[in-house]
């Protein structure tokens, strides 16, 4: 069983695609449910962000894994599978577990070393637990990826400008207003992890007011209620009060997760008409867009989007900082396949010492037989002799295939020592199971060596 990774992300698809792929928090457990349904997938877990999707699965084979889970990103997107595999990557095995980690280290992000997918990347492994697709396996791969992301960001400083998609947005937002948001006030429509993020920073830059409008009213409340504790005045309200409230702002930024348009172009228009002049900036972070394409046609006012944003990162450098990092992740992804083969190798091991000591036992019962006014002295350091001897002859052997278990053809030794001593197969796949936690145990023993 290898791990599979199936995604979109900024990287390999335009905006447009991404919001017919996108998956609402509320799908998410369906389309799990009908991955880890299908004939080659065992485990299956998916990240939904605004500008990715992805799926990690266990697979027992490449072809058929990448097939099943193709079909369920095709049935849900609407697009042709033809369609869909323009703008799909995919990566098997060892090169899955380095793609893990350099997401979870921000790599990969759109504003690369943002430390929000560590939240988002938490949020896909509880969802995947809680819909029962999480197996060992992908519990091992999803709590090491979660240690070398906070390993990252806390030694090689790639997030120390504390830069995200939000805080790249307002400062676009800022630019349009006169370059600063210092007492303005602004709007958010949703109120998640993106709207609490987009309020901490609307706090930072000196906001004169903060409205919080979302479906709930219970979460918008709660977070106007913690940014006002904060110095901030704030207040809550449900989306009808939008054209109320636009009418007056100065900033709209919407991040609802939602399938469809939230914020119309009829709405926004009527504010316009009453602003006289006044310019409004619009930061759709949304995936699908919250904002009906048509506001950026209005007079006096200036849409930052995921393309925007997308357009303007892609050429960003990448300094000393992500150097580190990315070497730090290629190392901790080393360590990690190799305590997997480890892992792998030692059911086998242990296999073959039991082996060894079923075949003692029977040869000193047929002693006892043959022998039996034997003195139980000489009987008992017969034995311990027989087995030193037999500990000595093993010791080398299973020492040597352990460390050779950790290269690339690490699993060829666990077979060759099978078929040398014709282990039954179903032995070490029995310890297997009873070590679960062993290639955890073995990454964190390194991690404090170091």
């Amino acid at each position: 069983m290898s791990v599979l990774v199936v995604g979109l992300s900024h990287r390999s698809a335009p905006v447009e695609v991404l919001e017919r792929a996108a998956v609402s928090v509320p799908d998410v457990p369906k389309l799990l449910d009908e991955m880890v349904r299908a004939a080659h997938v065992s485990e299956v877990m998916m990240l939904s962000t605004c500008n990715r999707i992805e799926v990690y699965a266990v697979v027992d084979a490449f072809h058929g894994g990448l097939a099943d889970v193709s079909a369920v990103l095709s049935r849900h997107s609407g697009m042709p599978l033809a369609e869909l595999t323009e703008h799909v990557y995919v990566h098997y095995a060892g090169s899955a577990v380095q793609h893990l980690f350099a997401v979870s280290a921000g790599l990969d992000s759109m504003v690369v070393g943002e430390a929000q997918i560590l939240g988002q990347l938490r949020t896909a492994y509880a969802t995947a637990d809680e819909t029962g697709t999480v197996g060992r396996a992908l519990h091992e791969l999803a709590q090491q990826a979660l240690r070398v992301g906070k390993r990252v960001h806390a030694r090689t400083g790639i997030d120390t400008a504390g830069a995200s998609v939000v805080s790249e947005a307002l400062a676009d937002a800022a630019t349009a207003l006169g370059g600063d948001l210092a007492g303005r006030r602004a709007v958010l429509v949703g109120a998640g992890a993106m709207g609490a993020l987009a309020a901490a920073h609307l706090r930072r830059a000196g906001a004169a007011e903060i409205v919080v409008l979302n479906r709930s009213v219970e979460r918008a409340e709660r977070l106007a209620a913690t940014t006002a504790e904060h110095g901030t005045p704030a207040r809550a309200g449900t989306l009808d009060a939008l054209p109320a409230e636009l009418a007056e702002a100065d900033l709209l930024l919407a991040c609802t997760g939602a399938i469809g348009t939230v914020v119309e172009r009829s709405v926004v228009a009527v504010a316009v008409a009453g602003r006289a002049g006044r310019p409004l900036a619009v930061c759709d972070l949304g995936l699908p867009r919250d904002v009906d394409a048509g506001v950026a046609a209005l007079p006096g006012v200036t849409v930052v989007d995921l393309i925007a944003l997308q357009a303007r990162l892609s050429t960003g450098e990448r300094g000393a900082a992500v150097a580190a990092a990315q070497e730090l992740v290629a190392a901790e992804a080393q360590a990690y396949l190799a305590a997997q083969r480890s892992a792998e190798v030692t059911p086998t091991v242990t296999a073959l010492r039991r082996r060894a000591s079923d075949v003692i036992d029977a040869e000193l019962l047929r002693l006892d037989a043959k022998l039996p006014d034997l003195d139980d002295r000489v009987r008992e350091e017969f034995g311990r002799s027989v087995r030193r001897v037999v500990d000595k002859l093993l010791h080398t052997p299973t020492v040597q295939i352990k460390r050779l278990a950790e290269g690339p053809d690490g699993s060829s030794y666990a077979e060759a020592l099978r078929e040398l001593f014709e282990l039954d197969p179903q032995t070490p796949a029995a310890v297997a199971i009873a070590r679960s936690g062993d290639v955890l145990a073995a990454l964190e023993a390194r991690s404090e060596e170091r």
